[in-house]
C-alpha cells in the first residue's frame, strides 16, 4: 500500500472519530444535567485549559504559545475566538440539558451554508449559484420551522452563527490547534475560576447533589473537549476539504438520532419538512463542493471545534 493512500485512510479514520465524538457529546452533558450550565461551562474552561497545558508540556510546544503571545494579530484572534467558542459552548450546553439537541442538529447542519455567507461577506469569496440555492433553500426551512411552530429557532442559529464567526477567525490565525485551544480557553479561565470560586464548587463538591461519578465526568470535561479536536487536526491534515465536508455530516446527524429517537423530543410535521428542506440544501452545497473541487476551483469548508 502506497504511504500517501495509507495516510489518507488515517486521516480519514480520524476525522469520523472527531466528528462522531462531537455528535455523541449530548450524551456526556446529560450525564452530568443535575449540575447548572454555567458551572458545567466553568468546569470545562478549567479542565481544557489543564489538559492542554499538559500536552503542550509534554510535546515541548510552549514556544508556539509564546510566539503567538508576541503577535498583536494572533492575541486578537485568539481571545476573540476564546469569546466565541464560550458562547457557543454555553449554548449548546444549556441546549442539551433544555431537551433541545434537535434544534442543536439544525444549528450544525447550517453551519457550512453560514459559512459560505460569512466568506463572501468577509473573504470576498464569490457565491456560486447551487451555493446560493442552498442557502436560501435552509433559509426557507428556517422560515417555514418558525412559521410553523411560532418559535424562532434560536439556539440552533446562535450555534451556527458562533461556531461560523470562531471558524472564520481561526481560518485567520497564525497558530496550531494545540496552542490555539490553549490560548482560547486561557482567556476565558479567570471568570470561571471566579465563578467557580464564589460557587464554592469543585470536582469533589458535586456529590452531594448527584453520584459520585459526577466529580469525575466534571474533570473529564477537559479530555473530551480537547481529543476530538486534536484528532479532528491530525485528520484534516491529511484529506482533501472536501472529504471533510462531507464527513462533518456525521456531528449534527449523531445529535438528530439522539434528540429525536433516544430522547424522544417533539418531531412533528413541520421539523420534518424543514430538516428534508435543509438535508436539500445540503445536497446541493456538497454536490457544488464537489464540482468545484474537480474542477480545480477548490470547495467544501473546513471545520474546526
Amino acid at each position: 500500500m502506497p504511504p500517501a493512500h495509507g495516510q489518507v485512510r488515517i486521516g480519514v479514520a480520524a476525522a469520523v472519530f472527531a466528528f462522531v465524538a462531537w455528535g455523541l457529546l449530548p450524551v456526556y452533558w446529560k450525564a452530568i444535567a443535575v449540575i447548572p450550565p454555567a458551572e458545567i461551562l466553568a468546569h470545562r474552561i478549567l479542565w481544557t485549559t489543564l489538559f492542554a497545558a499538559a500536552a503542550l508540556g509534554a510535546t515541548r510546544r510552549f514556544g508556539e504559545v509564546a510566539a503567538a503571545c508576541r503577535s498583536r494579530r494572533a492575541v486578537a484572534a485568539f481571545v476573540g475566538a476564546g469569546l466565541l467558542l464560550g458562547a457557543n459552548w454555553f449554548t449548546f450546553i444549556t441546549a442539551v440539558n433544555s431537551d433541545r439537541v434537535f434544534e442543536c442538529s439544525l444549528g450544525y447542519y447550517i453551519n457550512p451554508l453560514v459559512n459560505v455567507v460569512l466568506g463572501g461577506l468577509f473573504l470576498k469569496e464569490r457565491f456560486r449559484p447551487w451555493q446560493l440555492a442552498a442557502i436560501v433553500l435552509a433559509a426557507a426551512g428556517v422560515a417555514y420551522l418558525t412559521a410553523g411552530g411560532g418559535r424562532f429557532p434560536f439556539i440552533a442559529l446562535v450555534l451556527a452563527l458562533t461556531f461560523a464567526f470562531y471558524s472564520l477567525v481561526r481560518k485567520t490565525a497564525c497558530y496550531e490547534a494545540l496552542p490555539g485551544l490553549f490560548l482560547e480557553a486561557a482567556v476565558l479561565l479567570a471568570p470561571a475560576l471566579t465563578y467557580l470560586a464564589w460557587l464554592g464548587a469543585a470536582p469533589w463538591a458535586a456529590p452531594e447533589r448527584a453520584s459520585a461519578s459526577v466529580p469525575a465526568l466534571l474533570a473529564g470535561t477537559g479530555v473530551v473537549t480537547a481529543i476530538p479536536l486534536l484528532t479532528f487536526a491530525f485528520g484534516a491534515r491529511r484529506i482533501r476539504l472536501t472529504t471533510v465536508g462531507f464527513i462533518q455530516y456525521l456531528t449534527p446527524t449523531g445529535m438528530f438520532l439522539l434528540g429525536v429517537f433516544a430522547y424522544k423530543e417533539e418531531f412533528a410535521a413541520r421539523h420534518r419538512v424543514a430538516i428534508v428542506m435543509i438535508w436539500i440544501a445540503l445536497a446541493l452545497y456538497s454536490l457544488d463542493a464537489v464540482r468545484a473541487a474537480r474542477a480545480g476551483a477548490g470547495g467544501g469548508e473546513r471545520r474546526e471545534a
